[in-house]
């Protein structure tokens, strides 16, 4: 697996800009859907990740601060600003998908 990109002094993405670069990753598939695990893979090749985003997270063993925002996206999709929230992707089991006509109707 390659290497995400990483930059030194930046600040860490936000919660809503790896919510867009899921969107970006869910564009490029014919189904609109992928695993968690497929959106971690894929991810670090539309953002560009710093530092303190490739840092381990303090709450989940073996994985970086920025994989946690992807789990978080599902964990606060009763927020207000959230992805799911507000249409722009649907929690799928082990995933997120893109909201078709039929999931919007």
């Amino acid at each position: 697996m390659a290497l995400p990109k990483m930059e030194q002094g930046m600040p860490r993405v936000t919660e809503d800009e790896v919510a867009k670069a899921v969107e970006d990753v869910l564009k490029g598939r014919p189904s609109g859907r992928a695993t968690i695990k497929e959106l971690v893979a894929e991810i670090p090749n539309h953002l560009k990740l710093s530092a303190e985003d490739l840092k381990q997270s303090g709450t989940r063993q073996n994985e970086a601060v920025w994989e946690q925002q992807v789990r978080n996206i599902t964990s606060h999709k009763a927020s207000p600003g959230n992805a799911i929230y507000e249409g722009r992707l649907i929690a799928i089991q082990g995933g997120l998908a893109l909201p078709c006509k039929e999931d919007v109707a």
